[in-house]
């Protein structure tokens, strides 16, 4: 066998859970790198992404948290069903439901209420909601020692984090519960984005909710015993709060991006950093600290406000990262930070946010990536905010004020990769993270309302910040140019918070705040 198929074969327990089948879109970021590439999608094309059209929507049963909604969609497409052959749409809500829908029809397929145990020890604010937070996963079920876990067809499970902290896990077909509910993070944490790699399946916390310290979880789904480690990154603060939580390198080491909090490396406790860890054990195998790590956080210029994404890009394995202050580093993987810790193999000029504002401005939610069909490796970024005064982009489509996806190519640069800017978006108002799909990016405008202050410095409630908030807007990009080929306009009627895009089966599809899950796509054909 030739070593390449040999170093193929040994990345798929890591690369190629999240993705099966048909365009599937089974965990936030489409993969365990947290690419936000779907690489098999290719109903949707330049041609025909104009004709998109809402099929359906439907407004769930499902209850927001303060500004807490439904998770951003997975969609498990062409999934045999005793029903027949079904894309399968999942939704968690905020007040512990979930929710499969029929991706063809929008009818629910199946859904649950699960049962919390204990009650939170602090009253809820749209810092700390005490609700389900974290975007489920789908995945191989759990094996248990008389073999796969649970009954169905095709041995998916859905994998669900209550707002208690148990795990549930669930035959993605039929709902039944394959084991009972396991404890997994602390209740009533403010978790982030499941992410299952080797049989274990991690998630992020933040904030210190409920009293909980800020780091990694992780559970070793092949263990019997369902050990859990954890890596904790802070005494107070320093939380992992990039929406995408983890990205796992290919040598399965854990990569997420820290917040503003206390920073003694001997102690392992590293704010504004990146940190590796070691898969199942969780511990200290590597970290990057900017120079200006006590002014990014003195600033309040969090790197937690971004989710790293991991690629390869020639020799080298990168993880990209960024954070408020609107600067972007790329990181070798087997050295984060060098010798020292300190040095990236690239840090970019400020890209945005130069009026350093930690609340409105710099870079949010997680990076996407793609190499397109002529091997050049592109970088899209969600930008809170207009490109500083310096930042030149070759292609634009006017003024940014409220925010854009800026699009940049990964080139050599003095024998190490550096970023080239290429083109800049029309103006969206708080952008999420996009999809990548057949040479298109899909993005969200999700009318939020980012704004933390009012103006005479006070801190803004939810009903506050709600009341004013837009719609989410979707828009089918050129991955090249970024010229837009398709917008929704007015058709999305709420905004959402925290959210993405899910891009699959040849369909768009998102949720809002309120509930409402709505489908874009070319309309089912017709014989």
């Amino acid at each position: 066998m030739r070593l390449a198929t040999l170093v193929t074969l040994s990345l798929l327990p890591t690369m190629a859970q999240a993705q099966f089948g048909r365009s599937s879109w089974t965990t936030f970021g489409g993969d365990p790198q947290r690419t936000g590439w779907n690489r098999t999608e290719n109903e949707l094309s330049a041609e025909n992404v104009t004709s998109l059209k809402l099929e359906w929507s439907v407004k769930l049963d499902s209850q927001p948290k303060e500004l807490t909604g439904p998770t951003a969609p997975l969609v498990r497409a062409t999934m045999a069903t005793p029903r027949g052959v079904k894309d399968l749409v999942v939704v968690a809500g905020a007040a512990d439901r979930v929710f499969v829908v029929d991706g063809d029809t929008g009818k629910i397929y199946w859904q649950k209420k699960l049962t919390v145990e204990g009650t939170p020890e602090r009253g809820e604010t749209w810092l700390c909601p005490n609700a389900l937070n974290a975007t489920p996963a789908i995945g191989p079920a759990p094996r248990t020692g008389s073999g796969i876990g649970g009954s169905g067809m095709g041995g998916q499970a859905l994998y669900v984090v209550a707002s208690d902290g148990k795990l549930h896990v669930f035959n993605l077909v039929s709902g039944e519960d394959l084991l009972p509910p396991v404890p997994f993070v602390p209740p009533f944490a403010k978790a982030w984005s499941l992410n299952l790699a080797s049989s274990v399946l991690y998630a992020t916390t933040s904030q210190g909710c409920n009293g909980v310290k800020s780091g990694v979880y992780g559970i070793d789904l092949s263990d019997p015993n369902h050990k859990t480690a954890f890596f904790q990154t802070g005494t107070t603060g320093s939380g992992i709060w990039g929406r995408a939580g983890a990205a796992i390198a290919s040598d399965g080491k854990i990569i997420v991006e820290t917040g503003d909090g206390p920073n003694d490396a001997a102690k392992g406790f590293l704010s504004d950093s990146v940190i590796g860890i070691s898969p199942k054990d969780l511990k200290l195998a590597d970290y990057f600290t900017p120079a200006n790590r006590s002014w990014i956080t003195k600033k309040d210029l969090d790197m937690g406000s971004i989710g790293p994404t991991v690629f390869r890009y020639k020799n080298w394995e990168l993880a990209a990262a960024a954070g408020k202050e609107g600067v972007i580093f790329l990181l070798d993987t087997r050295s984060l930070g060098g010798a020292d810790h300190r040095t990236p193999l690239y840090r970019s000029p400020l890209y945005t946010n130069e009026e350093v504002n930690f609340a409105t401005k710099g870079f949010w939610g997680a990076f996407s990536t793609w190499e397109d069909p002529s091997g050049t490796r592109w970088l899209y970024a969600p930008a809170w905010g207009p490109p500083t005064s310096k930042t030149q982009f070759p292609i634009q489509y006017g003024e940014t004020a409220n925010g854009s996806v800026m699009a940049f190519k990964v080139e050599l640069r003095d024998d190490k990769p550096a970023l080239t800017p290429a083109w800049n978006s029309v103006d969206m108002s708080v952008p999420t993270p996009v999809v990548i799909a057949n040479g298109l990016v899909f993005a969200m405008s999700d009318g939020d309302y980012a704004p933390q202050f009012g103006a005479g410095g006070n801190l803004l409630n939810t009903q506050q910040r709600k009341a004013t908030t837009g719609h989410s807007v979707i828009y089918a990009l050129d991955a090249a140019t970024g010229k837009a080929l398709f917008s929704s306009g007015d058709t999305i009627k709420g905004f959402s918070h925290f959210s993405a895009p899910a891009v699959a089966g040849g369909r768009v599809y998102t949720v809002t705040h309120d509930g409402t899950l709505y489908a874009f796509g070319l309309g089912i054909p017709q014989p």
